[in-house]
């Protein structure tokens, strides 16, 4: 099954985010530069794109818990100025935080002192609490209308019903705000090496458990798996595809059904990588069709 055209052109930039390489540089990290941002969503508008995704993490001051201010947190007025920019060109605007938790990867180490990768029971009420605290206020601020990213990619240190009911438990939370969820789907990554496996086999398994509503991003920048795409939609999900920047990977990945293109840069959206950030959308999201 091919679609000739999909619903979903989006493009994912970073306030800030956490995984080995990237928490390196953690002490050193520059605060994000809404006026590259507000570039990023002109370029888009230029190309049609309809979608921009917010990597928030601990990038920003959260009113409801400033004790995770950090010296790169910039105020969050600057992510209503970039919302009220995407807006005012018909772009719809995601909020991400990642809720995956693994002492390997780091992604919601951005929680402390609320994350304990450790203890995953410790305090999980207390979790969840924070997480509904920072999911509201920046749906308050950015105004999304469809859609909430919880993350959930490379997940090591829950047991597949873990994992499953974390999602769950976030799903009702960004429900209350009127949202759908989207999580990375790890499946593409079966039989690629160790690590990689443990996430492909429990994205794959917790596909049975959790409710249809949720968006499912395939990921892989280095093959297109249309096969698993096609899997996936057959199970009832809306799927969506982070190809990479090789317009033959994105052909080989038209071949399944892809429901919306997500273009990545896992870099901090600020000048040092202003040109990287425009040249993807002008060469490849350009393109995402």
């Amino acid at each position: 099954m091919t679609k000739e055209t999909v619903d979903v052109r989006g493009v994912l930039i970073h306030v800030s985010h956490y995984d080995p390489k990237w928490c390196l540089g953690k002490a050193d990290e520059r605060p994000f530069e809404v006026d590259v941002a507000l570039e990023v969503v002109d370029a888009m508008a230029a190309h049609g794109m309809n979608l921009l995704i917010v990597d928030c993490a601990d990038g920003v001051t959260y009113r409801s818990h400033p004790e995770m201010k950090r010296h790169y947190s910039v105020p969050m007025h600057d992510l209503k100025v970039l919302a009220d920019a995407a807006h005012a060109h018909g772009i719809d605007v995601v909020p991400k935080l990642n809720f995956s938790r693994s002492s390997w990867h780091q992604h919601d180490f951005w929680m402390k002192p609320h994350s304990d990768p450790w203890r995953y029971a410790r305090d999980l009420e207390g979790y969840y609490r924070v997480a509904a605290g920072l999911i509201a206020e920046l749906v308050g601020v950015m105004r999304p209308k469809r859609f909430f990213h919880i993350g959930m990619d490379e997940d090591h240190n829950r047991s597949l019903a873990q994992y499953a009911d974390a999602i769950k438990t976030l799903r009702k939370i960004v429900k209350r705000h009127g949202l759908r969820t989207i999580i990375w789907n790890d499946s593409c990554h079966f039989r690629k090496e160790a690590l990689a496996q443990v996430h492909a086999d429990k994205c794959r398994a917790a596909e049975e458990r959790l409710p249809r509503d949720i968006v499912q991003v395939l990921w892989d920048y280095s093959r297109a798996h249309p096969g698993i795409a096609k899997r996936v939609a057959d199970e009832g999900f809306e799927v969506w595809v982070a190809p990479g920047g090789e317009m033959s990977r994105i052909r080989a990945w038209r071949r399944g059904p892809v429901d919306g293109w997500l273009l990545v840069n896992w870099v901090k959206c600020d000048r040092t990588n202003r040109k990287r950030l425009l040249e993807s959308i002008h060469t490849v999201g350009a393109k995402l069709t």
